[in-house]
């Protein structure tokens, strides 16, 4: 048997994904420099380890990137060091890798014959040893393990047998297999590519006349501007001087798939997702949760932040009243501990029950999923300390039970509780009076509407896209288990 590696340095919850943005400043007075910025804080769910912006200055590529968060990374007069140029990408970074590789940071700036591109991705390229053996027999030097740097030398082996940029970007679609939601800044024009699954979010907005291209539609909405529409799976978006043109890639999947955990947990609630409001959707599961386990209770709360709305949800369709059960620490980064003892301690100070609210109360608590079921178990200790008299954990997804292989981090199948106790075993062990899960059905009816299709492999070991042998670590091809 072949195993899957796991180096997932976090707590047990699933991680973020990471944010692209990308502008383009048309004949307006914009400060694509303070916007790309701001943009980053609209983003910052989706990655907390690095951040980084890339900006277009007649064709002068200038960057200012570094691990930690946004207001880390840009502090003092760092912003200052970046010209008000005509296109600007930017990044927020979560890896999967707990050796904070600094060469993977991004933008990644590479510089080839044909010019210089800058590229931010969100996803995990699936056949990324393959194509990284056969560019290094080609003479190809890595400098990181960065799904963007392969991007980038797929893309620059293609320039060289293509017209024009634009052909070029397409046949490297052709060639990437897996999930990419990915910006490019190239010497005249911005580029935004999604994968021909639509694994990870991607769309399009306008600011004044300058265009926007980013992750999440909450981005577009913070800076005031307009939501075009999503990104399509398998196409590429050109903006230019000749203004917006689309191309979509020859090659098309079965099925699109869009990650369903997207609307669980990954995404921010102000988004719209492929015509799917994100906070709708976790409002539905959350009176979903009601039909399918209807409890006696004197309160309802949320497990700070992606419970609280399956809470409103389930209070809004039981009658029950919603109440505040915890107070979130704010200033704890949610990567900043790295080993077991400083795991632990994140872990305890981060949430505390408030007293006043839950003792003496029946109370329904939701959470949005359960991985290894120390996070769960912790919040039933602190209900249970603070005096809550019942505690009836609901959670507003279906049991993990499959790895994600395109870019969201949940670690192994060995690791997910669910793999090893039935619901009733992991009830005990968390120490809850009722433990429920949302049924698979139900999480698809909550985004049903969607645009595209919906990818719910990690609940259901179903997968549109092809799944991967090997999984790349470091310097090394990693065999993994599918089973």
């Amino acid at each position: 048997m072949t195993k899957y590696v796991d180096i997932n340095p976090a707590l047990d919850k699933a991680m973020d994904e990471c944010g692209v943005f990308g502008i383009y400043k048309n004949n307006d007075d914009l400060n694509v420099v303070t916007i790309t910025h701001d943009a980053l804080y609209s983003l910052q769910h989706r990655g907390h380890v690095s951040a980084g912006i890339t900006v277009n200055d007649n064709q002068k590529f200038v960057t200012v990137k570094e691990l930690g968060m946004v207001h880390d990374v840009f502090r003092g007069k760092t912003l200052d060091k970046l010209p008000n140029g005509k296109i600007a990408v930017g990044h927020v970074r979560y890896t999967m890798n707990a050796a904070l590789d600094r060469a993977a940071n991004q933008p990644l700036v590479l510089r080839y014959k044909e010019g210089s591109l800058a590229i931010s991705s969100n996803g995990s390229i699936t056949n990324f040893p393959e194509i990284r053996r056969e560019l290094e027999r080609g003479g190809s030097i890595f400098q990181s393990n960065a799904n963007a740097e392969l991007m980038g030398y797929v893309i620059a082996t293609e320039r060289i047998h293509t017209d024009d940029l634009e052909t070029a970007v397409l046949n490297a679609m052709k060639r990437l297999k897996g999930a990419y939601s990915t910006v490019i800044c190239a010497p005249t024009r911005l580029i935004g590519v999604r994968d021909i699954y639509g694994f990870r979010p991607l769309c399009i907005g306008k600011l004044k006349d300058s265009y926007i291209i980013t992750s999440e539609s909450c981005v577009i909405d913070s800076l005031g501007g307009e939501l075009i529409r999503d990104v399509e799976p398998g196409e590429m978006i050109v903006i230019d001087e000749g203004g917006f043109h689309s191309y979509f890639v020859d090659k098309k999947a079965e099925k699109t798939s869009l990650c369903v955990f997207e609307y669980v947990y990954v995404a921010r609630p102000d988004s719209v997702i492929d015509g799917i409001s994100v906070y709708t959707a976790r409002l539905k599961a959350g009176e979903m949760l009601y039909k399918e386990y209807p409890i006696d209770a004197d309160m309802v709360c949320g497990v700070p932040d992606s419970g609280i709305i399956a809470a409103e949800g389930y209070a809004r369709a039981s009658g029950i009243p919603y109440g505040m059960g915890f107070m979130k620490n704010k200033f704890l980064g949610r990567n900043s501990a790295t080993g077991m003892d400083k795991k632990k301690r994140l872990l305890h100070t981060k949430l505390t029950a408030l007293k006043a609210n839950v003792e003496g109360k029946r109370i329904v608590v939701i959470d949005d999923s359960i991985v290894r079921g120390q996070t769960s178990k912790h919040i039933v200790n602190l209900l249970r300390s603070a005096g809550a008299k019942e505690i009836h954990m609901l959670i507003s997804s279906p049991p993990f039970v499959f790895p994600c292989y395109f870019g969201l981090d949940i670690g192994i199948s060995e690791n997910f509780i669910a793999n090893s106790m039935t619901v009733e075993e992991i009830r005990q062990e968390i120490g809850a009076d009722t433990l429920g899960y949302l049924s698979v059905e139900s999480l698809r009816k909550t985004a049903e509407e969607a645009d595209i299709g919906l990818c719910d492999g990690c609940f259901t070991k179903q997968f549109s896209a092809e799944v991967p042998t090997t999984f790349f670590v470091d310097k090394y091809a990693k065999k993994i288990k599918n089973k």
